[in-house]
């Protein structure tokens, strides 16, 4: 395994971990999934820079472009929430105390 890969599957799993035990804010938990897509993107981008692959893919472009429609949606639903519930805590956002 290439330290290129080693980095990327490092950078996804803290990821991973710090938004499975830390979730107290939805802005720590949205900049941990723009964590994951950043390490996806920057993992598609170095497997198609290989010398079997001569010409290049739109696939990260594309990743890229949804992870930032992903980021924008985020964003938008916690100015909502906090409007709404006045804070970005994640335990004050449950479905059944609406």
């Amino acid at each position: 395994m290439t330290v290129v890969h080693f980095t990327t599957a490092g950078t996804f799993m803290l990821s991973i971990t710090g938004l499975a035990l830390h979730r107290t804010h939805l802005v720590s938990a949205l900049l941990c999934i723009e964590g994951m897509m950043l390490a996806l993107f920057s993992a598609l981008a170095v497997s198609y820079q290989t010398p079997i692959h001569t010409n290049t893919s739109l696939q990260p472009i594309i990743m890229l472009a949804l992870a930032a429609c992903g980021a924008g949606a985020g964003l938008s639903l916690l100015v909502a929430s906090t409007r709404t519930h006045a804070s970005d805590h994640l335990h004050n956002l449950s479905l059944l105390k609406c």
